[in-house]
């Protein structure tokens, strides 16, 4: 069940999706019908799931759950399932959260790690970068640490 995002608590539960490309307009587009349609369809044991979206950066998917429906294996399942087939459909990869997604003046970039070292390396990167920290686990966390200046975020231990 698609809900507002408003409308969920603080301790809802926040999935983090980076896609290790940036999304065309027309694919943004595609991606926010599937995403709504898979959410407003989502059950487990035959009863809803209260859930919301956003497709943020045109780069990141984040799919929040009311924690006042613990999320059972095979609904988590159907999740994954779902992204893996989003990540077939557009040739990208969108199960990795621990490579970066970070600010570099207007653009979000996604590097994997060993590029994400170099830039600190060469100081294309700094403490004061901000990153998305993409493991949080609440929407209270989502609203307060997910855009951190990099010496705030576990990235911080790289430096």
């Amino acid at each position: 069940m698609l809900v507002d995002y408003t409308s969920l608590a603080d301790d809802s539960k926040v999935w983090i999706y980076p896609s290790s490309k940036k999304l065309y307009p027309q694919e943004v587009e595609k991606i926010n019908k599937q995403v709504a349609h898979f959410l407003k369809n989502w059950k487990q044991n035959d009863t809803a799931i209260p859930a919301s979206y956003q497709l943020a950066h045109k780069r990141i998917l984040i799919v929040f759950t009311d924690t006042n429906v613990p999320l059972l294996t095979d609904a988590i399942n159907e999740l994954v399932s779902f992204i893996l087939s989003l990540e077939q459909e557009y040739n990208t990869v969108l199960m990795d959260k621990m490579n970066p997604c970070f600010k570099q003046g207007i653009y979000v970039q996604y590097k994997d790690l060993k590029s994400f070292k170099k830039l600190i390396k060469d100081k294309a990167v700094t403490k004061n970068t901000i990153v998305f920290d993409n493991t949080i686990r609440t929407k209270m966390e989502f609203e307060n640490y997910w855009e951190v200046p990099a010496k705030d975020s576990w990235y911080g231990n790289l430096f």
